[in-house]
């Protein structure tokens, strides 16, 4: 399909932040906007970058009583030579389409997808911070829009994707974090949908994440739902321990989202000679080893952050300090690793950067 582009007069365009440091996460969104909707026995019709609108939705639109709501993120990176690069897109294109297919939702076609992500990126090319560490933040989200009260899925959807400029994820950055174990609250349940990127899950985690906040932790370490035993994920990563000469993080077993940061470290580690294993760990090794010196640094994984020391964890009323509350060279050297090949500051031997605009004004095809 040929995606139309309806660009926003110059008068009505928003003031672009100037100040990189204050960017922030989530703050900021361009000019534009892509959208296309689906109808059953129609398909997808109707795709276009238009200016940036509030959406109209009937009250009883369905995704907002029945759940149907799934979305992606990931980031556009300047390169110092001004080129624009996306980190494995496709990767994020298939896992929306697994996310679809749980929640009985139609399936986007993976070359609709990143044509309109990339048009819409490079339209909106001027609003990409030049700074390390700064991005382009892409959301693509798709939602149920069928008019309709009753159980059972939807026959109309719209997919649309929103960009907008981001710093840091946390507001300390690239330091040690504070994990708060939460016993009382699950994420998700096996054979549920924590191992897709649903916003039921999102809103699952809130009261939880409030608690371990309003004590002065950032984020939440999830246990399984069935014993509350084994560690499973943090409530916007996933995690990693260094554990004597392995590097361990609970395995995929339905219940946990499959990150593609997850898989990059998961690569790049073995690359540089770490012996990675998928396993389930309980939080009493996590501890136990925590105390005995056996666990030499912890920490998370996700797209916004890429990697994210932990320097503290609290279970039962008690705080243990991960390596000294540093930063751990394993973490420094894959964070670091990642963000050059994502920013094309070094080889990408793995093939996951795609470079769409070469810094000319003609984009690449």
């Amino acid at each position: 399909m040929e995606i139309k582009i309806k660009k926003a007069p110059l008068k009505k365009r928003k003031t672009k932040p100037v100040d990189e440091a204050k960017l922030g996460f989530g703050k900021h969104f361009t000019d534009h906007f892509f959208n296309v909707k689906y109808k059953e026995g129609k398909g997808w019709y109707d795709p276009v970058i238009e200016p940036y609108r509030n959406l109209q939705l009937d009250p009883t639109a369905m995704c907002l009583h029945y759940g149907q709501e799934i979305f992606e993120g990931l980031k556009a990176y300047r390169g110092q030579d001004g080129a624009i690069y996306l980190f494995r897109p496709l990767e994020n294109i298939k896992r929306m389409n697994s996310s679809a297919e749980r929640l009985c939702m139609p399936i986007i076609d993976e070359n609709l997808f990143m044509d309109a992500m990339k048009k819409l990126v490079i339209l909106e090319k001027e609003w990409i911070p030049k700074g390390i560490g700064t991005s382009m933040y892409i959301r693509p989200t798709m939602i149920a829009t069928e008019a309709a009260l009753g159980v059972h899925p939807a026959s109309e959807y719209l997919f649309f994707i929103v960009v907008g400029p981001v710093g840091a994820y946390y507001p300390q950055g690239f330091s040690p974090t504070k994990m708060f174990v939460s016993e009382e609250y699950s994420r998700a349940v096996r054979g549920g949908i924590g191992h897709v990127k649903a916003a039921g899950n999102y809103a699952a985690s809130l009261y939880a994440s409030k608690i371990a906040t309003n004590m002065g932790y950032t984020q939440v370490l999830w246990l399984d739902s069935a014993e509350k035993k084994y560690v499973e994920e943090v409530g916007t990563s996933n995690i990693f321990f260094q554990i004597g000469d392995e590097l361990i993080t609970p395995h995929l077993g339905g219940s946990i989202l499959p990150g593609v940061t997850r898989k990059s470290v998961i690569a790049l580690a073995k690359h540089l000679g770490t012996k990675v294993v998928e396993r389930q760990i309980s939080i009493d090794e996590v501890i136990t080893t925590s105390q005995n010196g056996l666990l030499k640094e912890a920490f998370a994984s996700g797209t916004a952050a890429i990697v994210s020391p932990v320097g503290h964890i609290h279970f039962r009323g008690k705080e243990y300090l991960i390596n000294d509350g540093k930063t751990g060279a394993l973490a420094e050297k894959l964070y670091n690793e990642i963000l050059q090949i994502q920013y094309g500051l070094k080889d990408d031997p793995f093939g996951w950067r795609v470079k769409i605009f070469d810094g000319k004004k003609t984009p690449k095809k």
